[in-house]
C-alpha cells in the first residue's frame, strides 16, 4: 500500500512539475520528456532525496535535465512570441509587427545572459513567482534572488541597448 501511495504522490508531483515546464514556455515534447528523465531519476534515487524537497529536486532535475538538452541542441526555445497571437485585432498591423519585432529582440537578448540569469528572469517575469517562491524553488537566500534578479536585469538591459543601440 505505501507503493502506492508513493505512486500516487510523485504522479502528483510530476503534473506539478509538467505544468511548471508549460508555463516557463517549454514545448509540450520537451516537457514530456523532461518529466520523463525526473521520474526516472527519482525512481533510482528516491531514498536519498529529502521528502519535504521532493518537489524542489524534481523541479531542479527537469529543468537541468532541459537545460542539458537544450545545450546539446545549441538553441533554448522560449516561444516568447506565442503572447503575439493575443493580441487585439483591431491594433494596427505595424503595432503587431513592432510588438513582435521587441519580443523577438528580447529573446535574443534574453539568450545571451547566462541560463542562471535566465531562469531567474523567466521565474520572477513569465511565470510571475514572488522572490519567497523562488527562494524556496532553487533553494538560495531571498537576499540572493533579489540580488541576481537586479545583476539579470542591468546585463540584460545592457546586451539589449548594445543590440538596438537605445
Amino acid at each position: 500500500m505505501d507503493d502506492i501511495n508513493r505512486n500516487n504522490e510523485l504522479n502528483s508531483e510530476l503534473n506539478i512539475v509538467y505544468r511548471y515546464l508549460r508555463k516557463l514556455g517549454i514545448s509540450q515534447v520537451d516537457a514530456e520528456d523532461a518529466v520523463q528523465e525526473t521520474a526516472y531519476k527519482y525512481l533510482l534515487y528516491y531514498d536519498s532525496i529529502q521528502t519535504s524537497k521532493v518537489r524542489s529536486w524534481l523541479i531542479r532535475v527537469a529543468l537541468n535535465f532541459h537545460y542539458d538538452q537544450c545545450r546539446k541542441q545549441r538553441k533554448y526555445d522560449l516561444n516568447l512570441n506565442e503572447g503575439i497571437l493575443e493580441i487585439d485585432i483591431k491594433e494596427l498591423p505595424e503595432a503587431i509587427f513592432l510588438e513582435k519585432e521587441r519580443n523577438s529582440g528580447l529573446g535574443r537578448a534574453l539568450l545571451q545572459l547566462k541560463p542562471h540569469f535566465q531562469e531567474l528572469l523567466l521565474l520572477k517575469y513569465q511565470t510571475g513567482l514572488s522572490y519567497e517562491e523562488i527562494s524556496k524553488l532553487l533553494e538560495i537566500s531571498t537576499s540572493s534572488i533579489k540580488m541576481n534578479l537586479f545583476r539579470a536585469r542591468k546585463q540584460l538591459a545592457k546586451i539589449y541597448k548594445e543590440a538596438y543601440h537605445e
